[in-house]
């Protein structure tokens, strides 16, 4: 069976979902700390931009990167005119898609870490003179760590998995653009149904080898913590 079905979309889906995961953590982290640290006008309305991708149909999605990646987009043109570089119709959309649809899975979880441990450990380091450099990378990225690795795993499953935005900007262009789910729509378009199954049981495996790796790790880190 495999012989028979080009593997393409799957090494393109682990690739795009991989680097995406990777942008989406860092970003995530970043926003995350910094919202959760601060009050200033208007964050609430930040963080409801933030998490707006999570409710929106995937095609606004996809329809509001085409306005800011098109040709004619703000960010499209720019490219164009002075990089000569197109986002439409090529991998890089892939990967603009899956970041954008799995930001707000990393961004709740992140935030939601750093709110859960106690604050007086960060602020009796700062008055012994650690830098907040220190501190952050020694006490609060160790203590919220559980919590972002869950948003690390499920950032991964949701990039792993975008169909609708990733049509919009990126299109199905096959070894270019064809992720997984790409491939499953496409196949069953065309009445291929054998290779749509096989695409179907590849992504439902990685799915859910993903969540189930994530609930083993954190039942053995509750474990371990209960054990202390």
């Amino acid at each position: 069976m495999v012989d028979e079905v080009s593997l393409s979309p799957l090494f393109l889906s682990l690739k795009t979902a991989g680097i995406a995961t990777i942008c989406t953590f860092i970003a995530g982290v970043l926003f995350a700390r910094f919202i959760s640290r601060n009050t200033f006008p208007g964050k609430s309305v930040v963080e409801a931009v933030i998490m707006l991708p999570l409710v929106l149909p995937p095609t606004v999605v996809g329809f509001g990167l085409l306005y800011l990646f098109g040709k004619q987009g703000i960010i499209g043109k720019l490219l164009l005119q002075y990089f000569d570089f197109q986002v439409v119709f090529t991998w890089y959309g892939a990967i603009i898609a899956a970041i954008v649809v799995s930001f707000p899975l990393m961004y709740q979880s992140a935030s939601a870490a750093f709110q859960q441990y106690d604050r007086n450990t960060e602020n009796a380091a700062l008055t012994m003179g650690a830098s907040r450099w220190k501190v952050f990378w020694t006490i609060s990225f160790p203590l919220a760590w559980p919590g972002l690795l869950a948003g690390l795993v499920l950032a991964f499953a949701r990039a792993l998995g975008e169909f609708g935005a990733t049509l919009m900007i990126a299109g199905y262009i096959p070894n270019v653009t064809d992720t997984i789910p790409l491939a499953i729509y496409f196949a069953v378009e065309s009445g291929d149904m054998v290779t749509a199954k096989f695409w179907v049981v590849s992504i439902v495996v990685l799915g859910f080898t993903a969540i189930l790796w994530l609930n083993w790790w954190s039942a053995k880190n509750m474990m371990k913590h209960a054990n202390k």
